[in-house]
């Protein structure tokens, strides 16, 4: 055993990365999974790598902690910054890389599972990613079901040289999602070994808490009402100003709304949309809820820009949605809303730019009176986490951790055949 690091030692252990420049999805895909294998391992121990500068706001089970390297943020004009650090970006990538080099040589995990980005934000987790490949590790990189539209994801890949790490350095390729909504590396040139290695887990089923909620909820909740969710809030202004609009034309047939804006949209524009809610009767703005699960579970029907998370928990809770998609910078949001529009499971409303009061009003109306997710059969939809616990079996390597270990092989060579085509 190295010296200084936990290898050999008793309990296993899965390192999840997490770039975590903007937003709530990664970290909240990221711990989703870290609590079902907490769950359903209880000699296993997780732990988080993540630049969210919120992360701390969220509860984490016994057995999953997390280290919070340096924040970045990606400006609008799509050039990345330091969050809070007075060093300059490079400077903060050579930090982040250092930090996630040392734990990961300390924690010396059994498994790494890389969340979206092949080779982490600029590179900073390939030369991590090699000393664990020597030593053994298995890695494996999780893709959300959709990346973005294929025209924009090849260039931005070759330029990332993220295909050779593919190729060279991932033992699995797991995919939060089914193929039959969409193939995350659609269009780009995938080498057949690559493709093979590619396993389709479904969405990732979302829990709704079970224990009363001992926070002060807002007042609104007290009726029945929509939740207006933006994620993180920082892409959500479009999606707040028209559904306000709605309710300052005409509130009286609507049904109450509790509108969360999320911890990452411009302070300015929080205050103005708060502000805007305060005028009227029947809406309530809040800025930010860590369980957010909760109130999604509570409401008649749900008004999302599409997230993958949101995305998952309207279908786990089988709630009546209203998408209204982002287009900028990233495709994604709108094709899995065109995918799940077309399959029945949400209705997606397209923002024109013009916002028009009455259009949006018509479909809050509307909205409780749709269709739920679950009225539609699609196989193996919410499957994602079961499937996650059964592939990760095989790789603990103690037998009683892994009962089912060759029914886990055999699912996941099933499930790989199915996306590569054989």
């Amino acid at each position: 055993m190295p010296k200084g690091t936990l290898e050999g030692m008793r309990g296993f252990r899965i390192l999840i990365y997490s770039h975590d420049t903007m937003g709530l999805g990664h970290l909240r895909r990221c711990s989703t999974i870290a609590h079902s294998l907490v769950r359903q391992y209880p000699d296993l121990s997780v732990l988080i790598l993540s630049g969210s500068p919120i992360i701390g706001s969220f509860d984490f089970r016994s057995r999953v902690d997390f280290v919070r390297i340096p924040g970045v943020i990606k400006l609008r004009n799509g050039e990345y910054t330091s969050l809070n650090l007075g060093i300059d970006f490079e400077q903060t990538i050579h930090m982040r890389a250092a930090i996630i080099k040392h734990t990961a040589d300390i924690f010396a995990p059994d498994m790494v599972i890389v969340d979206k980005e092949p080779l982490g934000l600029r590179g900073e987790v390939e030369e991590t990613l090699r000393m664990l490949k020597a030593r053994g590790t298995r890695l494996v990189l999780g893709l959300r079901d959709i990346m973005d539209d294929p025209l924009m994801l090849a260039p931005e890949w070759r330029r990332k040289n993220a295909m050779p790490a593919l190729r060279d350095l991932y033992d699995e390729i797991w995919v939060y999602g089914l193929p039959q909504i969409c193939d995350p590396l659609q269009g780009l040139q995938v080498p057949r070994q690559v493709r093979r290695r590619m396993v389709y887990t479904g969405y990732l089923e979302r829990r709704a808490p079970t224990a009363p909620s001992t926070r002060p909820l807002p007042e609104i909740v007290s009726e029945p009402y929509l939740l207006v969710t933006t994620g993180g809030g920082g892409d959500g202004e479009g999606l707040i100003d028209w559904v306000l609009r709605a309710y300052e034309a005409d509130s009286r047939t609507l049904y109450p709304a509790l509108i969360v804006l999320g911890p990452f949209m411009q302070p300015e524009a929080q205050a103005e949309f708060i502000d805007r809610a305060n005028r009227l009767n029947r809406v309530q703005a809040i800025t930010f809820d860590a369980k957010l699960e909760e109130l999604e579970d509570n409401a008649v029907g749900v008004v999302a820009m599409g997230g993958y998370n949101t995305f998952c928990e309207i279908l786990s809770f089988n709630k009546r949605a209203l998408i209204i998609p982002r287009t900028r910078p990233r495709m994604e949001q709108f094709i899995r809303a065109s995918r799940a529009q077309e399959l029945g499971l949400v209705r997606m409303l397209e923002d024109d730019g013009k916002r028009d009061a009455e259009v949006m009003g018509k479909a809050l109306r509307e909205l409780p009176y749709q269709n739920r997710p679950r009225d539609v059969i699609v196989p193996g939809l919410l499957e994602g986490l079961d499937n996650v616990n059964r592939l990760v079996a095989p790789w603990l390597s103690d037998p009683a951790m892994a009962p089912n270990a060759t029914a886990a092989n055999m699912a996941a060579t099933e499930q790989a055949k199915v996306s590569s085509g054989d």
